[in-house]
């Protein structure tokens, strides 16, 4: 399940060190999928965020951490993401070290990989 992104080349953060100097990064674009065991991660997330990147405009980072694996590195990660609550899996995009565009699970689960897919390359339109 990790090596889904990871050998479709996303960087494994597996500790909060890795994880805050990648997304504390002042310049560029960072997208981060917290990455989970559960059916929308490996029907709707993984393979929306991989569709995604299948566009003119796309991220400069693809980061990933693994909820339930690397807990330490993926609490670091959430520290992040507030106000929005614990999620996973969840897909989040970053310019110069500020979160502009979040996916909770609310809006992975029950929604096509296609759909996925559209929605973040609707925010690297506008980001990157």
């Amino acid at each position: 399940m990790a090596k889904d992104l990871t050998s479709f080349g996303f960087d494994a953060l597996n500790t909060p060190d890795e994880v805050e100097n990648i997304l504390e990064m002042k310049q560029g674009t960072t997208l981060l999928v917290i990455n989970s065991v559960c059916g929308c991660a490996a029907a709707n997330a993984r393979p929306g965020a991989k569709m995604s990147l299948d566009f003119e405009k796309r991220p400069e980072r693809l980061v990933t951490v693994f909820a339930g694996v690397d807990k330490e590195a993926t609490d670091k990660a959430r520290e992040f993401l507030a106000p929005y609550p614990p999620s996973s899996p969840a897909i989040a995009l970053f310019k110069d070290g500020q979160l502009v565009h979040f996916l909770e699970r609310r809006h992975i689960e029950g929604r096509s990989a296609d759909i996925i897919a559209a929605n973040l390359q609707a925010a690297y339109e506008t980001y990157c």
